[in-house]
């Protein structure tokens, strides 16, 4: 037994020895060299810019207007606008209808004289327009004297061409914009 202790001593120490050794040393030098180079390109996808012009809705309403409206839009600036136009014509028929409803033939018939066409026609058909509560012949007379308060459409006229001629003016400043 003691054989047997010996030699597991020797073993023993055999291996403590093997762990104790020193360590392994290993050297190395490495080089590298990296060139990049690279190219970004960056794409924005965004809605263009706007100008959205003012709706005026006037479908089936009992409304003697009509809208106008419009709008330009470049790459800085936008500029939209609308107005609402007064058509007298329409305003015309509606009153006197509404008055032809109430019974007042002859006021309905006086409304619809202020239109120089419907006074020519009128007086064409030998059934003069309404002066002052006087209607035929004393009617005629009436207006004979007076041919100055016969209706004029030329301040009518008048007004449409200053209306014509502001759209021209707004279309040439939305032209020049648009063209910018």
């Amino acid at each position: 037994m003691t054989l047997r202790f010996l030699f597991a001593i020797l073993i023993y120490i055999s291996a403590s020895v093997a762990y104790a050794a020193d360590p392994i040393i290993t050297n190395s030098t490495s080089n590298s060299t990296v060139t990049t180079k690279g190219e970004t390109e960056t794409t924005v996808k965004s809605p263009p810019p706007s100008a959205i012009s003012p709706s005026m809705n006037n479908s089936n309403s009992d409304l003697c207007t009509v809208g106008i409206a419009g709008a330009v839009q470049t790459q800085i600036l936008g500029i939209s606008g609308g107005s609402t136009v007064r058509d007298m014509n329409c305003e015309r028929l509606k009153l006197a209808k509404t008055i032809y409803d109430m019974g007042m033939k002859v006021a309905a018939v006086s409304v619809m004289c202020q239109d120089e066409r419907i006074f020519e026609a009128m007086e064409m058909a030998g059934t003069p327009c309404p002066f002052l509560g006087k209607i035929g012949e004393e009617a005629q007379k009436e207006w004979d004297a007076k041919p100055e308060l016969k209706p004029n459409t030329k301040k009518d006229t008048a007004n449409n061409d200053k209306l014509k001629g502001a759209a021209m003016g707004v279309g040439s400043v939305l032209l020049l914009l648009l063209l910018l």
